[in-house]
């Protein structure tokens, strides 16, 4: 039997210990900067707690903060280090305050257990990433705008099925999807609302016979209020990184729908969209192939976000109350999520940028048979019932001739349609959203550096 190995919580099998700290050592490095930003936080409370003798003094405060300032330096250059021993990335920080400082690093520790330590840190880390890709977003947004309104009125055969089914324009393509990926803030917003609440000072859920001062741990961190409920807090964890996980399936699902369009448009049998041929990739085989290769991953990095939704909620369906390991798990899950999420949007957002047209291509796409609803509405507007003009045109279909594409498009000019687009209104929308987050994130970074000394 393998001798047990010491650990700062005690000591353990050494095949337990390699089970269950799993990736938390290359995971935690993501959350080195923030755990220590979370200490800061907590130990200026611990300072300012009124008992007496105090726990920690604001001298001691001071020292301690003046090491983490020294830490998260280290985490930014790459340099921090979790041993196996740590476990993870809170009794790390732990073990270096204590090397340096002493019994002062380890009074750190009081009034709080690694549950709310951990839920502090993946929440100020979603935060900081959340506000990023939202960025990024509004950036593709921006980037489908501007080349639906260079294109604005050039005729694109619309289509459902994949049928050719009535006119339409690549500025009202490119205003859909731009469209429908600023309504994905709605769910985003969400996820970030519901994250930006203190788990700190929950403990292990059931509190601490101390006088912790919450909204003061949650104010000098930036969070909107605290978790009420410390039980609630602690079961929190789970629930958070879930919902972060569907709002970003739900952006993967929009980008998908755009990479898919971009595959078909750009095939040679339509040739309408020319992808940059230094985005596509050759074969080893065939020297004349430029493939859609970021693309197609765009497709399967959606599948693979949703399938991390899933892996969330699953992870939770069956899970008593309060905390259990499984949620350590979850961890990498949206780590993953968030960091695919994001490079999808810059990878599109580049794309968007270099993509171009072939009006003629577009203009020849339109067949007869996409005039077909036009035409029966001639009818109406000249007296006749809806329904028979539908079934006098389906049965004379073989009688219907191309009609002027640029025509077509010209004469939709309601809300929305193809002459009815509102520039300025997209505009306003994600020069809003880019507004939005950039003052939180830079009310966010503010906060962050006034825990620690320069």
């Amino acid at each position: 039997m393998a001798e047990t190995q010491q650990t700062i919580t005690g000591a353990v099998d050494p095949d337990v210990l390699e089970y269950t700290v799993g990736e938390d050592p290359v995971l935690d490095l993501e959350l080195a900067e923030w755990d220590c930003l979370g200490t800061a936080a907590h130990v200026t409370m611990l300072s300012r707690m009124p008992v007496s003798p105090p726990v920690v003094t604001p001298e001691e405060a001071a020292a301690v903060k003046r090491e983490l300032a020294l830490l998260v330096a280290e985490s930014r250059r790459g340099e921090f280090r979790i041993l196996e021993s740590d476990q993870d990335v809170h009794m790390a920080v732990e073990r270096r305050l204590t090397e340096k400082l002493g019994d002062l690093g380890r009074k750190i520790h009081t009034g709080r257990s690694r549950n709310d330590q951990v839920a502090v840190d993946v929440r100020l880390h979603v935060k900081d990433r959340l506000l990023g890709l939202m960025g990024e977003a509004a950036a593709l947004a921006r980037g489908l705008l501007r080349f639906g309104r260079a294109h604005d009125r050039v005729p694109l055969a619309g289509r459902t099925h994949l049928q050719p089914a009535m006119p339409s324009s690549v500025g009202t393509w490119a205003s859909g999807h731009a469209e429908m990926l600023l309504d994905q803030f709605f769910a985003l917003e969400a996820a970030y609302s519901m994250n930006d609440l203190c788990p700190l000072g929950s403990a292990a859920g059931y509190g601490v016979p101390l006088p912790l001062d919450r909204k003061l741990v949650s104010d000098l961190l930036g969070f909107a209020r605290p978790i009420h409920n410390v039980f609630g807090a602690s079961m929190a964890r789970g629930e958070d990184e879930a919902a972060l996980l569907s709002a970003l399936a739900q952006t993967m699902l929009v980008l998908s729908r755009l990479a898919e369009d971009l595959i078909i448009f750009s095939m040679p049998e339509f040739g309408y969209f020319r992808l940059p041929r230094e985005y596509c990739t050759g074969s080893s085989i065939m020297p004349q192939k430029y493939n859609p290769d970021l693309l197609e991953l765009v497709r399967s990095k959606t599948a693979l976000v949703c399938g991390m939704a899933s892996a969330a909620f699953t992870t939770l369906h069956a899970m008593p109350g309060g905390y259990n390991r499984d949620l350590q798990d979850v961890k990498g899950i949206y780590m993953k999520g968030l960091a695919t999420v994001r490079s999808s949007l810059r990878i599109l957002a580049r794309l968007a940028a270099r993509l171009e047209i072939d009006p003629e291509r577009l203009r020849a796409g339109f067949v007869p048979g996409v005039f077909a609803t036009d035409a029966a509405l001639k009818m109406v507007a000249a007296g006749t019932p809806w329904r028979e003009a539908y079934h006098y045109v389906r049965s004379h279909l073989e009688d219907l001739s191309a009609g002027d594409p640029d025509e077509a498009v010209a004469a939709k000019t309601h809300e929305g349609a193809t002459a009815g687009l509102d520039w300025d209104m997209y505009e306003k929308r994600v020069a809003q959203a880019e507004e939005s987050v950039r003052g939180r994130a830079a009310a966010f970074r503010a906060r962050m550096d006034a825990l620690l000394p320069a």
